[in-house]
């Protein structure tokens, strides 16, 4: 039987582990000529079924074709990848993520919108739990139109594995901006 502080040790570990996990995952982004999505899946993603959600309206995938809708597995988070890098350009800065104390952790949610990964609790004793939220911003550029703006943006970063890699990277944005600067609009 384990004691109270025991317990309590375990948990401050897997939550520091899941924050530095996050933290690399969006430090990638920092430097992507040297990340490329294939090198950020295989370091950052669970190999059980990563999946990748911009949460956004259906109707928006005309222009934004990687908005509203699950990719799952490695070559469905490849697949989003490559739409949104044919779509919008990412123009990342020093203060583009938080330092730690911006990441908040919960190493116990059980988050399962989207349908998140679930592992059988091997290594670690990790289950697919775990939940890292981190609220970023940059500039964005539309590929086709040029059209840039400024936004903040939420990742949740949920479903870690024993090794606490990533299974689902959920992203809010602004569709709204990207929609009317893709449509060659203006965007205040």
């Amino acid at each position: 039987m384990s004691t109270p502080y025991a317990h309590h040790e375990t948990a401050q570990t897997r939550s520091s582990i899941l924050r530095q996990r996050a933290q690399a995952f969006c430090a990638s982004f920092l430097d992507l000529a040297n990340n490329l999505p294939d090198k950020m899946l295989s370091e950052h993603f669970t190999q059980h079924n990563p999946q990748i959600t911009e949460h956004g309206p259906a109707w928006a995938n005309k222009r934004l074709p990687f908005l509203g809708k699950t990719f799952s597995g490695k070559e469905g988070c490849l697949d989003y990848f490559s739409l949104l890098a044919d779509t919008l350009e990412f123009i990342p800065n020093k203060d583009t993520f938080p330092g730690k104390e911006g990441f908040v952790v919960d190493d116990t949610a059980n988050v399962t919108s989207g349908g998140g990964p679930k592992h059988s609790g091997i290594g670690l004793g990790w289950d697919g739990r775990g939940a890292v939220s981190v609220v970023g911003k940059a500039k964005f550029k539309a590929v086709k139109t040029g059209k840039e703006w400024d936004e903040q943006f939420i990742y949740r970063l949920s479903g870690f594995d024993e090794e606490g890699k990533i299974g689902h990277w959920e992203v809010w944005a602004d569709p709204l901006s990207a929609w009317a600067a893709v449509g060659g609009e203006e965007v205040s």
